[in-house]
């Protein structure tokens, strides 16, 4: 597998490759490069839409020349140990983040989270993420703060400690579905608000109107189905002496 930066002819097969449509994962079979590497230079360079090679070429140029030449930091491991490959591992993170990202996550906001979801205690501090994803405490801020009010993530602090830990748990989809929830069923309270400025009966009240009353059933059946969910998945099943007894 060829190593170091792309080339300009490898930026121009990528571009053919998002016009036809490809996936990053073929682009990076047919050019003999990793997953990770095709989807951070699309990501880094106007996404699978905007991507234009010279344009990318010429601005991974001026980046290398801004750089300071500096000795690589170490990336700590999140996930090490258990048997776990480090660099499967890696490329799974590349993976989920992409995901997150495709789902309308920014990017510094995807790394972090995709870094809570893949570690064993699913809590991580300010100096974790810096030092394993390589970026500035500001960024680290930024994307948490982002997370938090999406209700993805909690901080907290431990044993007096002044050091905040972030969590994610297992109720943070549940607790992301709530918000998503709660955020629907404004955007129904804005569009009915709406029915009154536009005048009840002309076509652009109409037009709200049906807004409203999609986006009031959508937040309802969210709700619900949200803590159905919850329900089922906290709740313990019963043990009988049988199970006692015979274990699976």
């Amino acid at each position: 597998m060829p190593g170091g930066r792309l080339t300009q002819q490898e930026r121009q097969q990528i571009a053919l490759g998002l016009a036809d449509s490809l996936a990053y994962a073929e682009i990076a079979r047919r050019l003999d490069r990793p997953t990770s590497t095709i989807t951070r230079e699309v990501m880094r360079n106007g996404g699978p839409t905007a991507y234009r090679a010279d344009l990318a070429h010429r601005a991974t140029e001026r980046r290398t020349r801004r750089r300071p030449q500096a000795l690589p930091r170490e990336r700590r491991a999140l996930t090490s140990g258990h048997g776990r490959d480090d660099a499967a591992v890696r490329e799974y993170e590349e993976t989920f983040t992409t995901l997150l990202m495709r789902q309308g996550l920014p990017q510094m906001m995807a790394r972090v989270l995709t870094c809570l979801f893949v570690t064993d205690a699913g809590s991580l501090t300010a100096a974790d993420l810096v030092q394993h994803l390589q970026i500035s405490p500001a960024s680290v801020s930024k994307a948490i703060s982002f997370l938090e009010e999406q209700g993805l993530i909690r901080r907290e602090r431990r044993d007096d400690s002044r050091r905040e830990r972030y969590f994610v748990d297992d109720d943070v989809w549940y607790h992301s579905t709530i918000a998503g929830a709660r955020g629907i069923a404004q955007v129904a309270e804005t569009a009915r608000q709406g029915v009154h400025v536009l005048v009840p009966g002309t076509p652009a009240a109409a037009r709200l109107e049906n807004i409203a009353r999609f986006s009031d059933f959508i937040s309802e059946a969210m709700l619900r189905a949200a803590e159905q969910v919850r329900e089922v998945l906290h709740t313990k099943p019963e043990t009988t002496p049988d199970d006692i007894n015979n274990p699976s």
